[in-house]
Parts: structure tokens; sequence; C-alpha cells
């Protein structure tokens, strides 16, 4: 891969048009003599020009016939589909993922735009039947109106597009706050959106820091619904804010999310299952595996197995051709990474492997002889650290997995569909995994969590996102 510099300039969308001086550097984790991306920092005058551009595009593109706002994706997935190779890189530099990992992401979000797309030709509504003569009923669903997006930096163009993708359909407008971190992910994305016709004002982009564009966007009014994805901490800030004046909100936040392995399981495929999800996307996932536990008959197997697996990655720049896990986000996340390590083993525990750090490459941390209230096994960390902790059965380990404040993923690796079947009805979480990682969805179906991982109302992805970004109306007709 070449070593030759780039550096992609974003810029807000506001009402059509690519404003804003870019006075905020964003380098390359993985080089960070390299400036990957410029970005503004924009202020709530911003947002308040933002909002009023997509208050006045809303009406007209709602009056838009459904087919014609999917044909609008359709084409946008299909630019974005033509410069995979070059988004996905851009990703990289500005997120430090694996290139691998970064073109799938692309791809994601291509296949969003086309599933959303797609459903521009689907029924919408329905027919049902009356008790008075001479009378049908029929039900539609409405737009919001303007929405705020407020998007995180570990997935930077997929979430993006899973937000706006539905709301764009819905026939609502958009004014969507990336994240710092990673604002040219978001740009490619609206880029897209422009060039397949997308009329002015109906997506704004408004970058910067979220105590400023987010906290703007939660306060006005003219905003209808608001989604977010990032820290539960902000997403509870921002529910106090739209809920104290009844706009719609949707949280997707934290997660702590558990594997129970069974004796009856294969230690090496339980290590390949805890190791893809706690590893992969360097363990920056809301979805990632971060605390397993396994019953007497396999844990000492399955700690080996996991070791050599996580010996065996190769942290490093996701441009590299040798790379087989990216580099951490930023100087801040490492530190926590570190500490949540470095705590665990001033406590008792014992690092089974990994944990050490070159520049932002941090090779992937097993950790074992932690206790079951140690802050990590009960704190999210967001970084490639797994702890494994002992449990005396299938009843204890089910146990062990509810006690958290959590609730996103949670999988179980073994070979009795009894057992299977029994956790996917009694774990406590919103995605259940079965001999599978708990990181990875398909797009098709809904995601979302319970308790402090989500406010558990609406969900994304799959038609369903649908229902956050609309409100249902019963139309009764007599003849």
């Amino acid at each position: 891969m070449s070593t030759v510099q780039t550096t992609t300039r974003a810029r807000n969308l506001i009402g059509g048009e690519w404003v804003g001086d870019a006075d905020f550097e964003r380098r390359n984790p993985a080089r960070p003599d390299e400036v990957a991306s410029v970005a503004p920092s924009s202020s709530a005058d911003q947002v308040d020009e933002a909002i009023t551009a997509a208050v006045d595009a809303q009406p007209g593109w709602a009056a838009l016939p459904l087919p014609a706002r999917g044909a609008i994706l359709l084409a946008a997935g299909e630019i974005l589909r033509e410069r995979r190779s070059d988004v996905a890189a851009d990703l990289v530099r500005e997120e430090g993922k694996t290139l691998a990992e970064a073109t799938g992401e692309v791809g994601r979000a291509i296949d969003v735009l086309r599933f959303f797309g797609g459903l521009g030709w689907a029924a919408s509504g329905q027919v049902l039947p009356s008790a008075t003569p001479g009378t049908t009923i029929h039900t539609r669903r409405e737009p919001l109106g303007v929405v705020g997006l407020i998007t995180p930096w570990n997935f930077p163009i997929a979430i993006p597009a899973w937000k706006t993708a539905p709301a764009l359909l819905a026939g609502n407008s958009v004014v969507l706050k990336p994240a710092e971190l990673t604002p040219a992910s978001a740009s490619h994305l609206a880029a897209a959106l422009v060039e397949a016709g997308l009329p002015a004002g109906v997506l704004n982009i408004v970058h910067g820091k979220g105590s400023i564009v987010g906290d703007a966007l939660a306060h006005d009014r003219r905003i209808a619904g608001l989604s977010f994805t990032g820290s539960t901490a902000v997403g509870l800030g921002l529910h106090g804010v739209l809920s104290a004046r009844r706009a719609r909100v949707q949280l997707e936040m934290g997660g702590k999310n558990a594997v129970l392995v069974l004796d009856d399981a294969d230690p090496r495929r339980a290590a390949q299952v805890v190791a893809a999800g706690g590893f992969g996307l360097t363990g920056q996932a809301c979805t990632a595996t971060s605390r397993v536990y396994a019953t007497p008959g396999v844990l000492s197997a399955l700690v080996d197995e996991l070791g050599a697996t996580a010996r065996a990655h190769a942290p490093g720049d996701g441009l590299d051709a040798g790379t087989t896990m990216g580099v951490v986000v930023s100087e801040q996340q490492l530190e926590k990474d570190l500490e949540a390590i470095s705590g665990a083993t001033s406590r008792g525990g014992r690092l089974v492997t990994g944990g050490r750090a070159e520049g932002l490459a941090l090779s992937p941390a097993v950790l074992t002889d932690v206790a079951g209230d140690d802050p990590v096994v009960t704190e999210e960390v967001f970084g490639p650290v797994v702890a494994v902790l002992p449990t005396d059965d299938y009843e204890s380990g089910l146990a062990a997995v509810n006690d958290s404040p959590y609730g996103l993923t949670a999988g179980i690796v073994t070979d009795s569909l009894a057992r299977a079947t029994d956790f996917s009805e009694r774990v406590q979480a919103g995605v259940v995994k079965v001999n599978r990682p708990t990181a990875g969805l398909d797009l098709n179906v809904p995601f979302g969590g319970v308790k402090d991982s989500s406010t558990n109302t609406f969900r994304e992805q799959g038609a369903t996102a649908l229902d956050f970004f609309t409100w249902g109306k019963t139309v009764y007709t007599g003849v």
C-alpha cells in the first residue's frame, strides 16, 4: 500500500452548500505525522442555519412519492460503490481499523442505502375492516419532520448510513453531527446522496464538538426527534433534554457483552468465537465481547486457546498488508485500555497475554483470575481486552451474564440445543448469538439493547428502523 499522505477536507453541508473553514485536524492514529482529514469546528449558529435549511426543505421532500425518495438512495449506493476503495482507505486513515474491515464497512453503508432504497417500492400502511357499514379504515405513517442524528467514530460511515437512510426514506429532513474524530467518512456518504439528486437542505451536516453541536441540536425545539449512538452517560443526558420537551429520542449506548462457554463446547471453536467478538475491530464496538464465563471442564483449555489466538494477531497500521488488527483510535482511548488492564492485574488478575502498546498498536489482552465485580468485568473498556472467569455450571453462568447494567448482546457456545434455546429465552440482551461472535449483525434485522444499553423503544436497522422516524395515523372514510 502506498504511503503517500492523503488529507481529506470535510466541510459542513448546509442548505445544499459545502461551507465552513477546516480548522480541526484529525491525524492518522497509525501515522501520527500524517493529517488524515480536516473539518470545521462549528458553532451553535451553524446548527441553527442547518436546522432552518432542513425546516424549509422538509415539506417538499415529504411530498415526493416514496419510490422517488427510494430511487435517490439507490443511486447514492451506486455512487458509493464506485468509490468504495478510496472511501475505505480514508476510513482507515481516520479511524485506524484494518483495510478489510473498512472495506466491509463501506460495503455495509452501500447495502443499507440499497435496502432502504428498495423499500421505497414496498407497501406502506394497512387497510383494516370497520364494524360500521360503508366505512373503510387505513393507516398511514407520517414523517416526524426534522430529525437530528449524532453518530460515533467507531463505524463512521455505516452508522450514519443506517440512521440517515430510513430517516430520509420516511420523508424527514436531517441534520447530522458526525464524530469529531471521523469527519471525512460521513462526508463521503453525504456527497454520494447530493450527487444522486437529494434536494438542497434535506440532508445537512454540521461538524464540531458534541458539547456545542450536539447540545444545540438537542435543545432546538424544531428537532422533532434525535437518534444517538455513543456513551451511556452522554445518551442519558440527551434523553433528559429531549424528553423534557416531549421530543422523540432513540439511544443506542454502551455494552458489556458476555459469552458463556459450556463444557460440551470445543475450546478451539469457542476461542475463535470469543476472539472474533473481542479483538475484531480492535474491540472498539459496542457489541464486542469483553467478558467470558466458562464452566470447569472447558475453562483451562479455553484460556490456552484464546491466548494463542490473541498472540497470533498482528496489530498495526490498517493499510499494511500484514496487519490483522487495527490501532486504537486515540491516545485517550489507549490510556483507558491500559488502565483497565493494569488496574485488573494490580487487584490480583493475571494477564495471560497482550496488553503491550507500540504507539497506538495494542496487542489484544486476555485476563484471568479477576473477581466478578472487578471494574474490568463490570465497566465498558471499548478495546481489545477480554476477561475470562470461571462459573460452576450453566445456571450460575447465565446469572453472571445477566448481572450487568448493560444488555446489548450476549452469546453462548454449546452443542446443546436445549441449553441454547433456554439461554436465548432467559438472557437479558437485545441480541443473542449462539455459537457466533457477539459483534456483527445483518442489516435487515432489528438491532438494539435493553437496560442501560438502549432506550429499548425503537430499534435500529431493518424495516423496523422506519418506526422511529414516523408517527402513525388512522383514517376512517365513509362512502
